[in-house]
């Protein structure tokens, strides 16, 4: 997969949808009533990374403070939804050592590897970092872990939403309608090809976590040392 011309796709269809006022909200992000939970393998950028993601932040927020913006304890890439977010779903349902066990064994295989962030895309609903891995240790990861989870009786949904091929963070979801749009769009502009910075996975984690990965809601499984 070419990522830039994904992002590239992505970034362009979004701008065209907010300029039109065809972005999408979620309306859960402040719902008490959202129990959506699952099981996700994940990576965190260093400090200094996640510290330069905040001038984007603080950007946006002086123009739009009402908008959902992820504080840096929460900012992450997936590497694998193991088991997508969904209502009634509690990690007492799963034997949690199996899962160890399983991502250990595909670990074993992967040496610790680069991602670069550099610039931001877009969806209709949210503004993301654009990660771009380095070497092929991160599809080898997730290939290993589909063939794995697949051949096992553990429970699973991966892929089911759709194949995660990138390396993004999501950092700012819509809640709230847009009222300077064009003024968020020139920083969005400005960010578009911004040097966020290159970090070392040499770390991954296992963990339960609500669909917004929100710390609070969030319980750290297994961590994992490359």
């Amino acid at each position: 997969m070419n990522l830039q011309a994904h992002y590239n796709q992505l970034y362009e269809s979004a701008i065209k949808k907010i300029k039109s006022n065809n972005y999408q909200r979620d309306f859960l992000i402040d719902s008490p009533d959202d129990k959506r939970f699952g099981v996700t393998l994940l990576v965190r950028p260093s400090e200094n990374i996640k510290n330069k993601i905040q001038f984007l932040l603080d950007d946006l927020k002086q123009i739009d403070p009402i908008q959902y913006y992820y504080p840096s304890t929460d900012i992450h890439i997936t590497i694998m939804s193991i088991i997508s977010c969904y209502e009634g779903f509690r990690l007492d349902q799963i034997s949690t050592s199996e899962y160890i066990e399983l991502i250990s064994s595909n670990l074993k295989e992967i040496d610790k590897f680069n991602i670069t962030f550099k610039g931001i895309t877009a969806s209709d609903s949210s503004v993301m970092i654009q990660g771009f891995p380095t070497d092929e240790n991160l599809n080898n990861l997730r290939n290993g872990l589909r063939n794995s989870f697949r051949s096992s009786n553990l429970k699973q949904s991966i892929d089911k939403r759709y194949t995660i091929q990138t390396a993004h963070s999501t950092v700012l979801r819509f809640r709230e309608k847009l009222l300077r749009i064009n003024e968020v769009l020139e920083v969005l502009d400005y960010y578009k090809d911004y040097e966020f910075g290159t970090f070392e996975v040499n770390e991954l984690e296992l963990v339960f976590n609500d669909w917004y990965q929100r710390k609070n809601n969030s319980k750290l499984i297994k961590k994992f040392h490359l």
